[in-house]
C-alpha cells in the first residue's frame, strides 16, 4: 500500500518512492478526473480524486510512498529542521512514535507524516489565537477611547 503526498509539504529520502510531476497535465484531463470523481467514484475515492485534482491544478509534485517505510532519527531531524538532540526529546516524550531495530530507533513514514500534520495544525491554531488576541486588544482600546 502506498500513500500519496504533496512533496512540498512532506519530504522523504529518495528510496522506495515515486515522484510524479503534474505540470504537463492538460486542463481538460483534470476536468475529466473531477467529473469522474463527482459521478462514478464512491465518497472516499471521490475525496481522494478531488484532492488529487486540486494538487495537480496547483502544479504540485506528488510522491507515492510506502507508509511502513522507516527512517533514522538523523533523516527525520534533517526533514523537520531540528537538531537530533531535540528530536530525541520528542521521541522520549512520545510525541513521535518509534520502534527499535537492535538499539537503534526507527520512525515510520506514517508516524512522521502524522506528527508534521499535528505540528502544522498547532502552528496554524497558535497564529489564529495571536490574531484574535490582537483583534480583541484593538477592540478594547477602541471601546476605552469611546468612553473617554
Amino acid at each position: 500500500m502506498y500513500d500519496i503526498c504533496n512533496t512540498g509539504d512532506t519530504w522523504m529520502p529518495e528510496r522506495d518512492m515515486q515522484t510524479l510531476t503534474t505540470t504537463n497535465i492538460p486542463d481538460e484531463q483534470i476536468q475529466d478526473l473531477e467529473a469522474y470523481a463527482a459521478t462514478h467514484a464512491g465518497p472516499e475515492m471521490s475525496d481522494l480524486l478531488q484532492s488529487l485534482s486540486r494538487l495537480i491544478r496547483e502544479g504540485a509534485e506528488l510522491t507515492a510512498a510506502d507508509p511502513e517505510e522507516t527512517f533514522t532519527p538523523t533523516e527525520v531531524a534533517e526533514r523537520l529542521g531540528m537538531s537530533r538532540t531535540h528530536l530525541y526529546k520528542l521521541l522520549d516524550r512520545g510525541e513521535i512514535p518509534f520502534h527499535r531495530v537492535g538499539r537503534d530507533r526507527r520512525i515510520r513514514f506514517e508516524d512522521l507524516a502524522a506528527f508534521e500534520t499535528r505540528r502544522q495544525n498547532d502552528r496554524r491554531e497558535l497564529a489564529e489565537r495571536f490574531a484574535m488576541q490582537q483583534q480583541t486588544r484593538e477592540a478594547a482600546i477602541d471601546e476605552i477611547a469611546d468612553l473617554l
